[in-house]
């Protein structure tokens, strides 16, 4: 069955950028959103029945793929298969644009898949050029800047496929995410067994590692992303120092802060600070850094991430405006769909607006939570 063009979506609770619509209609007519209304349609459509109505989400770090390419330490499945169970996945999220996080850098930690970076984007554009892909994907590079190979990994990548963003990422033991050691020890010694003195000399080659190629590598990776015109991203900044490094960087957004002084700095500056989805549903952060709820309190959370939990990016925006008063449900759907997007350069999409691509989601709510029911990219059904 071919799906239609033009068509209307009738009795619908429109959620717009500023204010929810409790009975609307949205008309579609080849791809994008040719008119909206409030009350009766002017001509009998699809009814959803009072169903909410969102924008599709919009992705910027999801590392969900690495989960369908590496389930179990030492096991690689299939590239193209992995691609295709992802972006399933993600669409089912009700997300219909979707920034895949690919690692560049070989990490010592086993579970990497920094090395498999140019398989994974081949499988991507194999799945693209063959029309499976339900989802609008862009790359996303997680820059491990303190690695021997990152320079090396970007620039071949750059030389091969677009590169849409770039995070400067540094987990060395002592730094940003990691600035108490004992958290580093309780952090990664869960992931990869070892004893007080392996940990001792993993340590050191990290700290050695991060004194002889952070610095270099971080000003050729800004060089790099400034050539392929790449949205610039920070990481787990800490402190309002390194707020003003990210301003210095040309850093468009501040991914995860660790702490509310370096998301005050950064949003301050500007730059749109992103939290986890998960952070928001589980109540806080899994490292025991600050939670987004207290960020959003603060007014400082501008741009939502499902992270490492496709679904948890709907999750969150729904449950924020009834854990934050000063958040109604049209602000809390801005930072996963309008934000996100206008922050990557995405104008064409993002909010229900006569113009806009009709990039749809129907969402159901089972109590207080909300259920995808379709999904639309570009007036065509993918879920």
């Amino acid at each position: 069955m071919i799906d239609p063009r033009d068509y209307v979506l009738t009795n619908a609770t429109l959620v717009l950028p500023d204010r929810v619509v409790p009975a609307g209609w949205v008309a579609v007519s080849d791809g994008v959103i040719a008119e909206i209304g409030e009350g009766k349609a002017p001509e009998s459509g699809i009814d959803l029945e009072d169903d909410h109505l969102i924008p599709g989400l919009v992705e910027l770090h999801t590392d969900h793929l690495e989960s369908h390419f590496a389930p179990r330490p030492h096991v690689r499945w299939h590239p193209l298969a992995s691609v295709m169970a992802y972006d399933a996945q993600i669409a089912a999220a009700g997300i219909t644009t979707v920034f895949d996080s690919l690692r560049a850098g070989s990490d010592a930690d086993s579970t990497s898949v920094g090395e498999d970076l140019v398989k994974l984007a081949e499988a991507i554009d194999e799945a693209r050029a063959s029309g499976h892909l339900r989802v609008d994907h862009r790359t996303h590079l997680r820059c491990e800047i303190a690695c021997e190979d990152v320079i090396e990994q970007v620039e071949d990548f750059s030389h091969r496929f677009p590169i849409h963003m770039m995070s400067l990422m540094d987990h060395t033991p002592g730094q940003r995410q990691f600035t108490d050691m004992a958290t580093w020890r309780r952090f990664y010694m869960r992931r990869k067994p070892m004893t007080e003195a392996e940990a001792d000399f993993f340590i050191a080659q990290r700290l050695e590692l991060h004194e002889k190629n952070a610095r270099p590598n971080r000003g050729r990776l800004i060089e790099i992303a400034g050539d392929v015109g790449a949205v610039l991203a920070s990481h787990d900044d800490a402190t309002a120092a390194h707020a003003e490094e990210a301003v210095t960087n040309g850093v468009s957004i501040g991914e995860f802060p660790t702490t509310l002084e370096a998301a005050a700095a950064l949003h301050a500056a500007g730059i749109g600070v992103m939290m986890g989805g998960p952070n928001v549903v589980r109540g806080g952060s899994h490292s025991g850094n600050i939670a987004a709820e207290e960020l959003a309190r603060a007014g400082v959370l501008d741009i939502l991430s499902s992270d490492y939990v496709p679904a948890s990016l709907l999750m969150s925006a729904f449950e924020l405006p009834q854990r934050v008063p000063n958040i109604d449900l049209a602000s809390a759907i801005r930072t996963v769909t309008l934000t996100p997007a206008e922050a990557t350069g995405l104008g064409d999409r993002g909010a229900i607006e006569p113009g806009r691509r009709a990039d749809l989601v129907r969402v159901n709510l089972a109590g207080s939570t909300p259920i995808v029911r379709h999904v639309w990219r570009q007036g065509r059904r993918v879920s």
